[in-house]
């Protein structure tokens, strides 16, 4: 019987929603209940960022902008309720749009916030699309073949990795690239390495895991591991149960350990207010 070397306990989560983003549910306190009863000493909430877009397009799996504040100072108090019982930090998932980045950081940075997240889920700005036909069609999770899509996604996740606002990336294998093995390998190298050189850690997402979906995918996380890249778990918790689900949990350190990978459990938090000025 083969003995079980990684531990089945998250000590840490940093990818939690709430229902700002109209897909979540539950309460703040309901998360942080959940997170104390699944034995977690720390709770990390990134939702959504609000971005700041031109045309008055207003995003329908976001956070609006005059949320902001109540989003920031919600969990603010919360972390002073909860002090000695579990940390509490105020973050956002957050897309590099070249376009819109400077100034939605910037309207972030008006209130509290301890760390970000870069969930790239348009590889293209979510509004206009550039290149792609649709908004659909610059889904960095739809099965593609085209090699300038897992080319761009690539990009701008390198480029939000070197802003230094990030303190990892969510779901990097996010990009549903369906094409031959040696293009995928040659755009996610550049990926891995870049991660690796500013010591960023790339998420094993489980509810992409626990989900059945496209992500985690074991063609990157190969050439993550031959890279030499640091990976974290992340619930991705949409609801408070997402965080108690044992069996989840569990299927991630395992599918870790296939790859030689032993995540870490904490993050190295970098200050978003670091890149305002580039």
């Amino acid at each position: 019987m083969k003995t079980k070397t990684t531990p089945a306990v998250l000590t840490a989560n940093y990818h939690t929603h709430t229902p700002r983003c109209h897909h979540a549910q539950g309460v703040e306190t309901a998360y942080i209940e959940a997170a104390r009863a699944a034995g977690m000493q720390i709770l990390g909430f990134a939702d959504h960022a609000p971005m700041i877009f031109d045309e008055g397009y207003v995003s329908d799996f976001r956070m609006l902008p005059e949320q902001t504040e109540i989003y920031a100072m919600t969990l603010d108090a919360l972390k002073h309720r909860y002090a000695g019982q579990i940390s509490i930090y105020i973050g956002y998932e957050m897309e590099y749009y070249p376009r819109y980045f400077a100034r939605s950081l910037a309207s972030i940075c008006r209130y509290p916030v301890d760390y970000l997240i870069l969930g790239q889920h348009f590889f293209e700005n979510e509004f206009p699309p550039e290149r792609a036909k649709s908004r659909s069609d610059g889904y960095s999770g739809a099965a593609t073949d085209e090699e300038w899509k897992l080319g761009l996604y690539v990009d701008r996740v390198i480029a939000g990795m070197k802003t230094g606002a990030f303190s990892c990336v969510a779901h990097p294998d996010l990009i549903h690239f369906i094409g031959d093995d040696e293009t995928y390998r040659r755009h996610i190298v550049r990926l891995c390495e870049c991660a690796k050189d500013m010591q960023i850690p790339l998420e094993i997402n489980l509810l992409g895991l626990g989900g059945g979906r496209a992500y985690p995918n074991d063609r990157f996380w190969r050439i993550a591991a031959e890279v030499g890249c640091t990976a974290i778990l992340g619930c991705d918790a949409h609801t408070p149960d997402m965080l108690t689900d044992t069996a989840v949990i569990e299927d991630g350190f395992r599918y870790a350990e296939q790859f030689g990978i032993t995540p870490v459990q904490q993050l190295h938090l970098r200050d978003p207010h670091s890149a305002l000025n580039q």
